[in-house]
């Protein structure tokens, strides 16, 4: 009984009914909404609005399957939680590390480490790396990438707004370069971590 409250309230969530009012001056996007995910907290819920949430969602999945050895650990599962306190800009990015540090963090198996670099380019050309919210606005192309720490290959890339093939290429390079400062920073946490016990 209580399985089947469940997966109904969950469908009801899924469809937004009720949740999308359209008309004049009043558009909202899809909602979605599961409760109870976790045993152990008081209370949890997961929310979804819009498909931008989800689009990231399979990003950072996508590419955290890239590296992952699963293989290793058959029928098992990982979750990876990322709660977004504040959003200043290069969000994408900042999950990518975020959940590359939490695996390393859970001694996850992984053929390589990954992070995200953001690279916006504004109305000139002007290529500025890590981005502040005001900045991704005010760009012309806002592009992610996906970068591994072994050859620099990519893993991924997430791209909005007009860019050249040059432009394109000059944002990659850039990200690599920026990618050494950034698995530098990964290799200090983690010895000022483990030098501490």
């Amino acid at each position: 009984m209580e399985e089947e409250m469940h997966t109904d309230a969950k469908i009801r969530a899924e469809s937004g009914t009720g949740s999308s009012p359209r008309g004049p001056g009043c558009s909202l996007r899809h909602f979605a909404c599961e409760q109870n995910l976790l045993s152990r907290p008081d209370g949890s819920a997961s929310f979804l609005q819009g498909v931008a949430e989800k689009s990231r969602e399979r990003l950072i999945r996508n590419t955290c399957e890239a590296v992952v050895l699963g293989t290793l650990h058959p029928r098992t599962s990982i979750t990876v939680v990322l709660q977004v306190v504040s959003d200043a800009g290069s969000l994408l990015a900042c999950c990518l590390n975020a959940a590359c540090m939490a695996l390393v963090d859970a001694g996850v198996p992984m053929r390589a480490l990954f992070c995200g670099v953001t690279c916006a380019l504004d109305s000139d050309g002007t290529l500025v790396l890590d981005p502040t919210s005001k900045q991704e606005k005010e760009a012309r192309a806002v592009l992610t990438f996906a970068l591994d720490s072994v050859e620099r290959k990519l893993l991924m890339s997430s791209t909005k707004g007009l860019y050249s093939d040059t432009e394109l290429q000059q944002c990659l390079a850039a990200a690599q370069a920026a990618s050494q400062h950034v698995f530098r920073f990964y290799r200090e946490s983690l010895q000022r971590r483990y030098s501490k016990s």
